[in-house]
């Protein structure tokens, strides 16, 4: 049973229905509407919001970006790494003269696979025809789409930000400008490429037409990445790591994703009686802040590429081992995580569910807004930057090599019980994420509060340096504690650092979405 109070201010209400889409643009939800009225079912809902998103929300992701995906089908859940992986020329030798990771450019551009998990998905497990799923999306590109205004918001900022790189500026403003909210933005070259991806059911992202311009750019450019490296890109079917948290299995996708942190502090909180105390309380922030310092250090020192990491899974959620850690959290604030690993807040998540009993949770993103600043000439393909989710040190599990996986910040949720599938959600906004996930699975599954209240709540977020940052809707009292146990927190105004929430949950008879007021989408259903 779930509350159906709202505590919070708000400006939504949940929505109730057989069939639901859930994601930060309302474009984008009605293209995967209009699948599941077309016959199709909750992947076709989904590939058609996500192909769409890459039109009308190219801040937070692209045709070039990567995807993660949770599918459960109805009996069985099913996950999906279409990250890319490193050029093969990407040696360490290659940035012997660089501190950091580059965060612009080709050096930072790894092997996009959002175009091969649209594939992998629509040939498992879809209905309708894959070109389908194009439609809307080629048509906002062709002749335009309304931007929203916290797009137009964030626009703004990279044109600054990557003025240097012409083809970006060529693309994505007009006469040099980003767009104004509400002012039509067309994407005609985008539409060429969608329809070639349509058309050859993704082929020619990595084996053809488009794979040889990605390529030919690269080589002008100074890049590493080659046509070989797009041509031996593969998305990898996982099985979600399930971990118990009271009464329910939360699901995360295996690392190189950090999906695996939310399950260790969650891990960790089922020692401490949240679910006997006010979701609210300074008790029970102070428990889940503890927690997650406890599981972004841990994500800091050991997640990679599977083939690189030296703990597994299952050695770092083994229950002794979160017994012990829970008996370190006592009354104060214990030392911050050391920020070894670089995040960012830039993502695009959705949902969707249908009335046969199919859910889906997928993410896709560029990493930073725009990601690297490569855009492929007469492509509208816009490069993401995960390479700069690599580290330097050659001791490190993350460190740079080649045809190796970055660390990711992207992460789908989801929650079965022992009557199936109950929650698919997640929380995009980089390091967010896994602190976000922690948050709407205390408060649905601890709290009782309904999807809509528990993305309306006021969050907090750990840095990496040891501030704890905390939304304006916090009690000052709350706050007040909380300093006084000696946590470093502070207010903080900025909806983008903590995240846009996006969830369905299973209910007794129909589906409950709800969309994050801090997101410009909506849940939709029918």
């Amino acid at each position: 049973m779930i509350d159906w109070r709202f505590p919070y201010p708000s400006q939504r209400m949940p929505v109730a229905a057989a069939n639901v889409v859930a994601t930060s643009q309302p474009l984008a939800v009605q293209a995967g509407i209009e699948a599941l009225r077309a016959g199709g079912n909750a992947v076709d809902a989904a590939l058609a919001a996500a192909i769409t998103l890459t039109v009308v929300e190219p801040n937070n992701n692209g045709v070039g970006s990567d995807a993660f995906a949770i599918v459960w089908d109805g009996h069985e859940l099913t996950g999906l790494n279409a990250s890319g992986r490193s050029p093969a020329g990407w040696t360490r030798d290659r940035f012997a003269s660089h501190a950091t990771m580059p965060q612009l450019g080709w050096d930072a551009v790894t092997v996009p696979g959002a175009v091969s998990a649209w594939v992998a998905l629509s040939q498992r497990f879809g209905r309708l025809p894959f070109a389908s799923l194009f439609r809307p999306a080629i048509g906002y590109a062709r002749s335009g789409f309304p931007v929203g205004p916290k797009t137009a918001y964030h626009w703004q900022f990279a044109v600054e930000r990557l003025s240097d790189f012409d083809a970006f500026i060529e693309h994505f403003t007009s006469d040099g400008r980003a767009p104004r909210a509400g002012e039509v933005f067309r994407r005609p070259d985008l539409a060429d490429t969608l329809e070639e991806i349509a058309q050859t059911n993704g082929d020619s992202f990595y084996r053809g037409v488009l794979a040889r311009r990605i390529a030919a750019q690269a080589e002008i450019d100074g890049g590493a990445l080659t046509a070989d490296d797009l041509h031996s890109h593969r998305a990898d079917w996982v099985t979600p790591i399930a971990a118990r948290y009271r009464n329910v299995v939360v699901h995360e996708i295996p690392p190189n994703a950090q999906g695996l942190a939310a399950q260790i502090a969650l891990g960790i909180l089922a020692h401490h009686p949240l679910d006997t105390l006010h979701a609210d309380s300074a008790e029970v922030v102070h428990l889940q802040i503890e927690a997650m310092k406890i599981a972004i250090r841990a994500a800091f020192e050991h997640f990679a590429d599977p083939q690189s990491m030296r703990c597994s899974p299952q050695q770092l959620l083994a229950e002794n081992r979160l017994e012990v850690l829970a008996k370190q959290i006592g009354g104060a604030a214990l030392a911050p995580p050391p920020p070894l690993l670089a995040v960012s807040r830039d993502t695009v998540y959705l949902a969707a569910a249908d009335a046969e009993g199919m859910m889906v949770s997928f993410i896709q993103s560029n990493y930073e807004g725009f990601g690297s600043g490569v855009v492929i000439p007469g492509t509208g393909i816009a490069l993401q930057n995960r390479g700069s989710g690599f580290v330097l040190d050659p001791t490190h599990p993350n460190c740079v090599a080649p045809s190796k996986r970055p660390y990711h910040t992207i992460i789908p949720g989801f929650v079965t019980d022992a009557d199936g599938a109950r929650l698919a959600f997640g929380v995009m906004g980089g390091h967010m994420q896994h602190q976000g996930h922690v948050q709407m699975v205390s408060r649905i599954f601890d709290h009782g509060q309904n999807p809509q209240a528990a993305s309306d709540a006021p969050r907090w977020r750990v840095f990496g340096d040891g501030r704890i940052c905390v939304e304006t809707g916090f009690d000052r009292n709350v706050v007040d504690e909380l300093r006084k146990r000696g946590h470093d927190v502070r207010y903080d105004e900025r909806e983008s650092i903590f995240g846009g929430a996006q969830l369905i949950y299973r209910a007794a008879d129909c589906y409950v979405g709800a969309s994050d007021h801090r997101k410009e989408g909506q849940a939709a259903g029918f």
